[in-house]
């Protein structure tokens, strides 16, 4: 399986010349779900990153992130239609990410990755998305 590159993190992804199916398609839009739900479903009892969530909206930046990772793995775009382009730098800007808010970041998306078996999320794919969370976390930091 060849997966989708991007160099940076929140930018649109180039696909090799040979790519035949994309991450979104091998897994499909009801993994993205999984993961991101299980992931917001930990945000309101975290003490870094709750107060950064608007409680009122947390079904609003569910759909977001979700919109933002299907798009980026090769789904439809529904993120640049309803949001414009990503721009993660600059709409994470306002909160303080440290290195302790990467921390919980990636603790609280590590378990809801977690969540989903080998079979809807195969070892490479979970790599792979990995790899993205990781790097998406640390292109965030924006405070010592």
């Amino acid at each position: 399986m060849t997966l989708p590159i991007s160099p940076v993190p929140g930018e649109p992804r180039r696909e090799p010349q040979n790519q035949a199916q994309s991450l979104y398609d091998l897994v499909g839009e009801d993994t993205f779900r999984s993961i991101v739900h299980e992931f917001y479903r930990q945000v309101p009892d975290d003490p870094v990153l709750g107060p950064m969530y608007p409680a009122d909206d947390l079904a609003g930046a569910e759909d977001r992130l979700r919109w933002f990772l299907v798009q980026y793995w090769g789904g439809p775009q529904t993120f640049n239609e309803r949001r414009g382009h990503p721009r993660l730098r600059m709409r994470h800007m306002h909160f303080h990410i440290d290195a302790d808010a990467r921390e919980h970041w990636l603790t609280m998306m590590s378990r809801a990755l977690s969540t989903v078996d080998e079979e809807r999320l195969p070892a490479p794919a979970r790599a792979a998305v990995w790899d993205h969370m990781v790097r998406v976390a640390d292109m965030l930091v924006n405070r010592e």
